[in-house]
């Protein structure tokens, strides 16, 4: 180009493109800044400014590259962006084109899991009221996990050791790559769908953070929280520690511990009914020594070993009652006509008769009463007709031959048979 030439500014823009993209400093380049004016646009597009105390660039992040985030970027994150810086010809100032974002100071692996687990713990994914019982003795398991692993066949191993009575079903899935948390969500919810266990497990051997990441996502989260089947979730190893752990129903530390939460040892239950039946005859032993005792005790009482005697002291009774009863209505009626006497002196001639025939009433009822008294009846040769059991005789149609009848009199009873 010629030292007197004149250039358009789109021209002078483009020379200074071509100069920037044949910088080899310029064309990979490590920038480390703080987030400034971060805005993600309806088309993908990620844009921002990398500044420090001094100065400024403008970035931006096209959507191919902003899929790879693993972390939400926030104002303010010290990061450190990956591109290269060049002009753009159209309204000729520079920028600077991300490939790549990261935190600075932590992985944004480890950023993105701190970011979703505050996130999801803030909606209450995490709450233990959420958490659903684990079924004791499960019919039927769903093994959501790779067909092909050792997680599988370690967990098929001891669940049939422990408790061979579950139907076991494996749901196979990828638990690793980009289309692993997509795959793991959609067999959680089919399984839900088609109700097709009592319990779900959910997981994979160890492996990298990156290898156990679709455990970190978003969807799985939701569908584990989702899920009306009970959730275990077994990702990984004792220190690995998920977002499905946390948002499960319950959490194994491996798959192996995930198999053996889940169901019950087939010897402890076998154990367990047998000390079970051992008990319960030591306290049926009891019991029936108890009721022994007490059938020993009845019987040799009085009322089974001389059954009459109860019925005579019971008659006794009777009769002292019924002599009470007509003693106390002769003197309750002897005081009434010492009462009427004293009040026939004192009243006129009209009302001393009145009083007369009242009196002349009331020893009228007094001797009907008198003679309606079970004492008097039996002491005129009248006797009471009963059966074994108590019952009165009113008719000789309730009664025949071979029956045995006692008749009681004024003095005693009769035990008799009907001819």
């Amino acid at each position: 180009m010629r030292e007197d030439a004149i250039l358009t500014p789109s021209q002078v823009g483009q020379y200074l493109k071509t100069m920037m993209d044949r910088d080899a400093l310029l064309s990979r380049l490590l920038v480390r800044g703080e987030l400034s004016n971060y805005k993600m646009y309806p088309s993908g597009h990620h844009y921002f400014t990398l500044k420090d105390g001094e100065g400024a660039l403008r970035c931006v992040m096209f959507r191919s590259d902003a899929q790879s985030l693993r972390f939400q970027p926030e104002n303010g994150m010290q990061v450190i962006a990956a591109g290269r810086v060049t002009v753009f010809p159209r309204d000729g100032q520079y920028q600077m084109y991300c490939a790549r974002l990261t935190p600075e100071g932590v992985g944004d692996l480890a950023l993105a899991f701190e970011q979703l687990k505050e996130r999801l713990a803030r909606e209450g994914l995490f709450d233990p009221a959420h958490k659903k019982e684990i079924p004791a003795f499960p019919h039927r398991i769903a093994l959501i996990t790779s067909p092909a692993g050792a997680a599988v066949r370690d967990m098929i191993r001891i669940l049939r050791a422990r408790w061979p009575l579950s139907e076991l079903k494996v749901i196979p899935v990828r638990v690793q790559g980009a289309e692993a948390p997509q795959e793991i969500a959609a067999a959680i919810q089919w399984a839900n769908w088609h109700n097709v266990a009592d319990l779900m497990i959910t997981g994979r051997g160890g492996g990298s953070m990156e290898d156990l990441w679709a455990f970190n996502e978003e969807v799985v989260a939701r569908a584990i929280y989702a899920s009306e089947i009970p959730v275990i979730s077994a990702v990984g190893h004792e220190p690995d520690v998920t977002i499905a752990d946390f948002v499960a129903d319950l959490r194994a530390s491996t798959p192996s511990n995930a198999a053996e939460l889940a169901v019950p040892d087939q010897n402890e239950v076998y154990m367990s009914l047998l000390g079970g039946r051992d008990r319960l005859e030591r306290a049926m032993s009891v019991r029936l020594a108890q009721y022994r005792q007490t059938l020993n005790r009845l019987s040799a009482s009085q009322p089974m070993t001389e059954p009459a005697s109860f019925f005579r002291e019971k008659r006794l009774l009777l009769d002292f009652q019924s002599s009470r009863l007509v003693h106390s209505l002769r003197h309750a009626a002897a005081e009434q006509r010492e009462k009427l006497g004293r009040l026939s002196a004192a009243l006129p001639n009209s009302a001393a008769r009145a009083v007369m025939q009242r009196r002349e009433r009331l020893n009228a009822l007094a001797a009907s009463l008198d003679a309606m008294s079970p004492l008097k009846v039996l002491s005129r040769g009248y006797a009471i007709a009963r059966r074994e059991d108590g019952a009165s005789i009113a008719s000789v149609q309730d009664v025949v031959p071979g029956d045995n009848l006692k008749l009681t009199l004024s003095d005693g009873s009769i035990d008799c048979q009907v001819l």
